[in-house]
């Protein structure tokens, strides 16, 4: 018996305490980095950026080894019926998920052969014109064969709310024939109504992961779907932006708003449902998922989710089954794109920090949808609402929703939110435009737009205006599709101007009672978008950095996020049976935004980039998407963000690293980079060791493995980027480029820095062959100590035109 499990039976009582989920991890390697040992079995280990063989008899032993330990210590410990045992997890991590009590628990963690017991905690949803925008059909598709090509025998898994099988957006009929895909081994579940399977030859992969979420009692099989099926909207949207289908026709309510595609639009797509429409989803569901999908053989994985809170039993961000998860998938060659969190425009607020992993921060492109409300005076009001116009050169008369009410008992409904027509004098609303008013509810969804344009057009009102009265920070206004004229007033001064209009311009008895309406408007045309050169900007609510490497916040000598991606006002595949956003409930596309729609951007675009470089590691495409982004919007200008001034009010500021990482991606420039910083394994492993605060014990508990200090500093790991949070006088940090061009290419290398802090490089200049790797040093002195970070860059321009450049962040401390 292995000496972990020689140990004493023990008896344990069936706990009173509610039982939980808690996720174990176990002495002894996973298959991915098992190196022999053990009697009987031979190694599994792959070499860094390797595919994991798992139709090798030596994997599928050495797998059932594992699991059989993991049933054993769990039988020895505790009565049969006392616990449930949920997921093995063998591939990325060696442990696995349990429902037990807070004792057993205990009990687990004092038990020889155990390393970690973690509570498992809840993740949540970080919730087309991009192609266009990003030069994809010009400048990137062609170079692969045109856009039915771009992807080609790359599979994407998306760990999300699932998807909806029968939208155009991922069917396979009609389209050139898919060829086999040999490294692809995944499952596909059936509808358990109709028998069907949710794959077609677009769709290679589908299951779904729920059981801690029925351990915890939070799964509704009636309402979640016990199957891959999308019930919230969320995982069909982010599939169809990283791998839909080209030219799918995007018409809701009469009109076309143009044909929507994936960044990847040949790309097979696997599905790894773990995310549900009323609690997010658990840590524990998730890595089985993302496990599940490293074995099955997927090239990229796309994450638009994120964790609720910390970790309770870790106080490192970098370390905990999920990030370790991730660091597994790494290894095993899977890129991994990770929504960057929508807590911004507030630093510290992103829920994506690990080196191993691609965070993505969100960006506004270049179309707008506007629209204006004329008033009788002659003023016109700015707003937005994606409606067709009333008719023109006619006014209506404007009427208030709480000036039409059958009876004021109605006013327990909320009736200037106008959500039931039923409430509401249909002579007196219609043929007119019916003025509602935007509350919290519609914050919260308890209230939608979609339902005021039910209502409006239940009534046969000429129109409505939504008006805004008031705003909380975080309210984010978005344009939806309506087939009746629209308008959402945003900026309350204008609200005010509309309200004082009215009331001047309408009669009331004593008792207040209207006696004629004699306010007039029209709604202009709000369907056809605005373009903008002041693009891209980082959008308000995608998360900003410094990155932190605990939980006590302090900051991390890694810069994050990575890279800015679109995620404002994407239009995407949409379930009808989606509830996530309630304004499109029932519709087959939704507009929506979040860094959510920025990950799947990313990874689309990484999809484009294996493609063209199949050898490459994870960690030379993310160089390659980082190294060659911009950090200059279409007019020219340095890149802005949306932040909140003194007043609340949104406006504009100059944007740096901690809001978009190194730039936005342009996906051209990083099909041809010329250098790569590539990263490995050891090197993510040397990250760890060299971060102060993090204990050697709790690195080998997670990657059974020792530490090797050998990068001295984690400034010293080979990022595209390079941060130092705590600069004493003068520190020099080290980078290694490889030439990935087929020509040699001699690169002069500049650097520039504020003020605060000199910079300079070694060598000047360094000539490299195809294949070629070197080194070169950045040096940083503190001149004067300003308490707030330095931005600066590094750039390395080549005789050839190629052009690399490294975002640099550094706070100066005293000595």
């Amino acid at each position: 018996m292995d000496i972990g499990l020689r140990i004493f039976v023990v008896s344990v009582l069936i706990a009173t305490v509610a039982a939980e989920v808690y996720i174990v991890t176990m002495d002894g390697d996973p298959i991915i980095s098992y190196k022999g040992g053990e009697n009987g079995f031979e190694a599994t280990a792959v070499e860094s950026d390797e595919r994991i063989d798992t139709s090798s008899e030596l994997v599928t032993m050495y797998a059932r080894h594992l699991e059989r330990k993991h049933d054993m210590i769990l039988g020895m410990l505790f009565e049969e019926g006392s616990y449930k045992k949920l997921y093995s997890y063998k591939h990325l991590i060696n442990g696995f998920a349990a429902h037990v009590s807070p004792e057993q628990a205990e009990t687990l963690r004092r038990a020889p052969g155990v390393k970690s017991v973690d509570k498992d905690w809840k993740v949540r949803r970080l919730t087309t014109h991009t192609p266009e925008f990003l030069g994809l059909p010009t400048d990137v598709w062609p170079t692969g064969g045109g856009f039915d090509r771009a992807g080609e025998d790359i599979v994407i898994g998306f760990v999300d709310s699932g998807i909806y099988p029968h939208h155009p957006s991922f069917a396979s009929h009609h389209r050139l024939p898919y060829g086999p895909l040999p490294h692809y081994k995944g499952k596909c579940e059936e509808d358990p109504h109709t028998k069907k399977s949710f794959c077609n030859r677009k769709i290679v992969g589908a299951q779904h992961f729920a059981e801690a979420a029925k351990a915890a009692g939070a799964f509704n099989p009636d309402i979640d779907y016990a199957s891959p099926m999308d019930g919230d909207g969320h995982g069909s949207h982010t599939a169809a932006i990283a791998a839909g289908n080209n030219g799918i026709q995007l018409r809701m309510h009469g009109y076309e708003f143009g044909r929507a595609s994936g960044m990847a639009p040949r790309a097979r797509i696997a599905v790894y449902k773990a995310l549900y429409r009323l609690f997010g989803g658990f840590v524990a569901d998730v890595v089985a998922a993302i496990d599940q999908a490293v074995h099955d053989g997927v090239d990229i994985l796309s994450l638009s989710v994120g964790p609720n809170s910390p970790p309770t039993t870790t106080k490192t961000t970098f370390l905990n089954p999920f990030d370790a998860t991730l660091l597994g998938a790494v290894k095993a060659g899977v890129f991994v794109a990770q929504a960057a969190g929508n807590g911004g425009p507030f630093p510290k607020t992103l829920v994506s920090y690990s080196p191993w992993i691609t965070t993505v921060a969100a960006a506004i492109d270049d179309r707008r949808y506007k629209n204006h409300l004329t008033l009788g005076n002659g003023k016109m009001l700015a707003g937005m609402g994606l409606s067709p116009p009333t008719r023109p050169h006619r006014l209506y008369t404007l009427v208030s929703s709480n000036d039409v009410l059958l009876d004021s008992s109605s006013s327990k409904y909320n009736p200037s939110d106008c959500q039931r027509p039923e409430v509401f004098n249909k002579k007196l609303v219609k043929g007119n435009i019916l003025l509602c008013g935007y509350s919290f509810n519609f914050v919260v969804g308890t209230a939608s737009i979609k339902k005021v344009v039910a209502t409006a057009k239940h009534l046969g009102a000429a129109g409505f205006v939504l008006v805004v009265e008031n705003v909380s920070p975080g309210t984010k206004f978005d344009p939806v599709p309506s087939a009746v004229p629209g308008i959402l007033i945003t900026d309350v001064s204008k609200s005010m101007d509309l309200i004082d209009y009215y009331n001047v311009s309408t009669s009331r008895d004593w008792t207040g009672r209207v006696q004629s309406f004699n306010a007039k408007g029209s709604i202009g045309d709000g369907l056809a978008p605005v373009l903008h050169k002041s693009a891209p900007q980082v959008a308000l609510f995608s998360a900003r950095g410094p990155n932190t490497k605990d939980f006590s916040f302090q900051d991390a000598d890694l810069l994050k996020p990575d890279i800015l991606a679109p995620g404002y006002l994407i239009w995407a595949a949409w379930c009808p049976n989606g509830t996530d956003e309630p304004n499109y409930v029932g519709e087959g596309f939704a507009l929506i935004s979040g860094t959510s729609m920025a990950a799947p951007h990313i990874a689309g675009i990484a999809a484009l980039v294996k493609q063209k470089h199949p050898q490459w590691s994870p960690a030379a495409i993310k160089s390659a998407l980082m190294t060659t982004s911009t950090v200059i919007d279409r007019a020219g200008r340095l890149l802005q963000a949306q932040q909140y001034s003194d007043t609340e009010a949104v406006t504009l500021v100059k944007a740096t690293p901690f809001d978009y990482g190194s730039g936005h991606v342009n996906p051209s420039a990083a099909l041809d980079p010329g250098l790569i910083f590539d990263a490995g394994y050891e090197d993510y492993l040397g990250f760890l060791c060299t971060t102060p605060g993090i204990s050697a014990h709790e690195i080998r508990n997670y990657t059974n493995t020792r530490c090797n200090y050998d990068m001295k500093h984690p400034s010293n790991f080979n990022a595209p980027s390079i941060a130092v949070s705590h600069l004493v006088g003068t520190q020099t940090v080290t980078r290694r480029v490889t030439n990935v061009a087929e020509v040699e290419e001699t690169y002069t290398i500049s650097a520039r820095m504020q003020p605060s802090i000199a910079i300079e490089v070694n060598p000047p200049a360094m000539t490299l062959r195809p294949g070629a790797s070197r080194t070169f040093s950045v040096t940083m002195t503190v001149r004067s100590v300003s308490g707030v970070y330095s931005f600066g860059e590094v750039k390395l321009k080549g005789s050839r035109g190629h052009k690399v450049r490294l975002p640099v962040v550094a706070l100066g401390h005293r000595r």
